[in-house]
């Protein structure tokens, strides 16, 4: 009885990383938290002063978020909302958009 919990502990751990990666639809729901701002799958309003997130290069974005997490990007809010994100979700987030057209 003893060695239950540590190896229940173990295994819900590890089908946690498994769920996680599992879910195909991760990246577009994550980036679904852009839309009030960048529009439905990051295609801006022209004249909105928004920036078009589909189909930027997934590095340039990558760099962007990164650029507003440390501060080096000025921002009303994204540098708040780019912390609120693991390296991971952002990585999946810029995959999605820069696969959009």
């Amino acid at each position: 009885m003893k060695l239950f919990a540590p190896l229940a502990a173990a295994l819900l751990l590890a089908t946690a990383g498994t769920a996680y990666a599992a879910d195909a639809n991760l990246g577009r729901n994550l980036a679904a938290t852009c839309a009030n701002c960048h529009g439905t799958n990051g295609q801006a309003v022209k004249g909105s002063g928004m920036d078009a997130l589909a189909g930027m290069e997934k590095a340039k974005l990558l760099q962007k978020l990164a650029d507003f997490r440390s501060g080096d990007k000025p921002a009303s809010i994204m540098h708040q909302i780019s912390k609120g994100y693991t390296e991971a979700q952002l990585d999946l987030i810029a995959t999605y958009f820069a696969a959009q057209k």
